[in-house]
């Protein structure tokens, strides 16, 4: 458009209209070719052997929608992008359009060029003469303006400008700044109005000024203040000298003093200061070489857990055991322990009372439902948010070295995309590699071998068996009745569990209950329940209450509501087909009742029960096995045949169909029941059993007897079968419960038959093969 000497446009110029922006004479401009109308100009005029550099083109602001340019040409309808160019313009000069020669497939005018080329000759720095008059100051004015707005620049492009504005011409500076400026195309265009000289620079001028300030204002908001630059070096200096101080190895050292160089290059507004800082502030706090003193005394040690642990001897037995080593050998790589036990045994509270023991600080790590590794190894700090794992946290937490932590509720862990949690712990617990754990945040090796471990699990079942192998595995079996507390009717009755809390709660239910009486002033009397019927309970005012108070059954059941568990074993064996057995489950031991019933069929068998795998194949060899030894047993079928299953359909059920029920454990009951169908003889009504069976009858051992005869015991039963191989397992019982259970040890099933019928079996070799055992154990 603006030309320079010697340039002269043409009468006839090609218009490309543009709704994107401005272009002032001697500024250069991309611009961008997608309506119909301007491909159409770029295609016959521009790319038609003509050299685009030397070719001259009007180009004019586009006032009309430039949806309309689409009428031009057939719209087409697809999918593909559409044509697109994009040029590199300098103005040249002004013209106007005198008159429209056509519109179509581009814009053709008649032009007259409006900008003087022989008025460019005056430098934009030459000195103001008086000659110059407005004009000269106006040039002069708007010259150190500029100049003034390189404040804010760098050194190489101040000095790239002021070239620039050197070597422009006076008549052409306002239209080069003004097309530098941010400005908008409305006041852009206004100074492209400007024909005079004088004009344009008035019109630049305010501009330009705006933007200095704008520039001052922004430049004084990101100055810093001499007092802030001096808080941020102080804070650098403290900062270089609690590294120094924290008595880190010389590794994670040198990587501190790396990033600490980092962060005094990095200015304070750039987000990777705060994550710099932020990552050197946890390496200082960091308990790299500081510990408590271990304060250990066996003895103090052991009257600790016994007031703070009723029953639970073995355990205790081997946690002073474990403690009494490491006070002989205070660098011991000691195992990994890991109680095992159903909820409520007090698994956590030993973890507790061993940390106050040892005089250390102790740091619960909740690992239930945690199925992401960094979790436990920590986030890289390439991510957003990235922190440490759970072991660096708690260890700024307790901020020392070797402190207790409890893995609680190891068996929990879970599996996801994130990563296996599990396999991450395995560094952790092993103590040959873990005192050089590297979390993925800090990214430098900590030592771990000073924390003493403790995992806490309901079950080893689903525990990896890579993280199992490095804990030392301590089953914590559930309490008798006579371990928790002396109120037998409320366990017996409203708290059928192998731990203590449900029991808790009771308990808790009745103090509440005898403190609303006491705090409304009522008179209980040690004889009078907390009933409907007490004169107390209508409102009636009285003295204050007598202490202590007497809670009864009938206050009981008033507080509780109805009993919730019933003494039902003699109940249920009141028909043949029906025995007990007992099965284990991670909240502890139960008893498991299973019925059969016989019909005329086809000799099916058919289970229920929510059963699984081995359950069903204990049935099958149940079957099996008596048909095999139907003869010597007396067993017949409904119409008195030898085979107790022609023509018999069987149907076998384990009550309770919404539990699953699975495991080696449900053979012996199994083939008890359906010898009692078969034979019509009733199973004694006091007895219980548990074990797995061969097809060729012998009976294999079982685990978890602890649990499964402490649950017969608070069910009532008096005589318990067990396998042979368990009876090692009898010595971990208590004594009062060896006191009042009868132990039939069985190698096969004749002797399960003849001590779970009254006056042994039929066919079996007699009672004197049924060995028994009185609890002198």
């Amino acid at each position: 458009m603006a030309s320079g000497d010697g340039i002269q446009i043409p009468s006839r110029l090609p218009l490309l209209l543009t709704h994107e922006g401005v272009l002032l004479p001697g500024s250069t401009v991309r611009f961008s070719v997608d309506s119909p109308r301007n491909m159409q100009l770029v295609s016959q005029r521009l790319l038609k052997g003509t050299s685009l550099k030397s070719t001259i083109i009007g180009l004019i602001p586009n006032t009309r929608d430039p949806e309309q340019d689409t009428d031009d040409l057939p719209s087409l309808h697809n999918n593909w992008p559409k044509p697109h160019y994009t040029l590199l313009i300098t103005g040249l000069c002004r013209f106007s359009v005198t008159s429209l020669l056509k519109e179509r497939p581009f814009v053709l005018a008649e032009v007259e060029q409006l900008d003087k080329l022989e008025q460019y000759m005056t430098p934009a720095s030459e000195v103001v003469t008086a000659e110059d008059g407005e004009l000269g100051k106006l040039s002069h004015k708007f010259y150190q303006a500029a100049l003034l707005g390189m404040l804010d620049m760098s050194v190489p492009v101040v000095a790239k400008f002021r070239r620039l504005l050197d070597s422009l011409p006076r008549e052409t500076l306002p239209d080069v700044v003004a097309s530098m400026i941010r400005t908008s195309n409305k006041e852009k265009l206004q100074v492209l109005d400007a024909l005079s000289l004088e004009e344009r620079f008035k019109k630049a001028l305010p501009m330009l000024t705006r933007q200095i300030e704008g520039l001052k204002l922004l430049q004084k908001t990101r100055k810093k203040s001499p007092d802030n630059e001096k808080t941020v070096l102080s804070v650098r200096k403290a900062l270089e000298r609690k590294l120094h101080r924290a008595k880190m190895p010389e590794a994670a050292l040198k990587v501190c003093l790396k990033e600490l160089k980092r962060l005094k290059k990095m200015p304070q507004s750039m987000p990777e200061f705060a994550l710099t800082r932020n990552y050197l502030d946890l390496m200082v706090e960091l308990p790299w070489s500081k510990s408590t003193k271990d304060c250990l005394d066996i003895r103090a040690a052991r009257t600790l857990l016994d007031n703070d642990h009723y029953a639970m001897d073995k355990l205790k037995r081997r946690v002073l055991e474990y403690l009494a080593v490491r006070q002989l050998k205070t660098l011991l790589k000691g195992p990994i322990l890991c109680f095992v036990g159903p909820p409520g045994v007090g698994k956590t509270s030993v973890g507790r009372s061993i940390a106050r023991t040892l005089g250390r600080e102790f740091h619960r790590i909740a690992l239930g439902g945690v199925c992401d590794q960094s979790d436990i190894r920590g986030h890289r700090r390439t991510y957003v948010g990235s922190m440490p794992g759970r072991i660096i946290n708690g260890l700024k937490t307790v901020a020392v070295n070797n402190p207790v932590f409890l893995l609680d509720e190891v068996d929990k862990l879970g599996k996801s995309l994130q990563g296996d949690p599990a396999a991450a712990l395995l560094e952790v617990l092993d103590p040959e590699q873990n005192h050089s754990f590297t979390d993925h945040y800090l990214n430098v090796a900590f030592d771990l071998s000073q924390v003493l471990f403790i995992a806490t699990a309901n079950t080893t079942a689903t525990i990896p068996p890579a993280l199992l192998d490095r804990m030392e595995v301590l089953q914590v079996p559930g309490y008798t009745q006579e371990e928790k507390d002396t109120t037998q009717n409320i366990i017996s009755s409203y708290t059928r569990e192998a731990g203590v809390r449900s029991l808790e709660r009771k308990l808790g239910a009745i103090c509440r209950a005898v403190a609303v009486k006491i705090a409304e002033g009522h008179t209980v009397t040690k004889t009078e329940a907390l009933s409907p019927e007490n004169p107390a309970q209508r409102g009636d005012k009285a003295t204050p209450p007598e202490m202590p108070i007497m809670i009864d059954h009938v206050a009981l059941k008033d507080i509780l509501g109805p009993p919730l568990f019933e003494m039902e074993v003699s109940e249920r064996l009141t028909l043949p087909g029906v025995a007990v057995g007992l099965a284990w489950t991670p909240l502890g031991g139960e008893i498991l009742f299973v019925e059969a019933s016989r019909m005329e069929g086809e000799g099916q068998l058919t289970l229920t029960g929510q059963l699984g795998d081995v359950m069903k194949e204990s049935a099958h060899l149940a079957i099996s096995w008596l048909r095999a030894n139907a003869k010597t047993y007396q067993l017949t079928n409904m119409v008195g045949g030898p085979d107790p299953m022609e023509g018999t359909d069987i149907h076998l059920h384990f009550p309770a169909g919404a539990v699953t029920k699975d495991g080696p454990s449900a053979g012996v009951t199994i083939v008890t029941c359906l010898a009692s169908l078969f034979s019509g003889r009733l199973v004694r009504s006091d007895v219980a059993m548990t074990g797995e069976i061969t097809l060729r009858g012998l009976v294999l051992p079982v685990g978890g007897i602890k649990d499964k005869v402490l649950a017969a015991h608070r069910a009532g039963v008096k005589r318990v079968i067990l396998p042979k191989r368990n009876e090692k397992d009898l010595v971990e019982l208590p004594a009062n419960v060896r006191a009042d259970l009868d132990f039939v040890i069985a190698a096969n099933l004749d002797d399960v038959l003849n001590g779970a019928f009254d006056g042994g079996f039929p066919g079996t070799a007699g009672t004197h093969t049924q060995p028994q055992l009185s609890s002198k154990l």
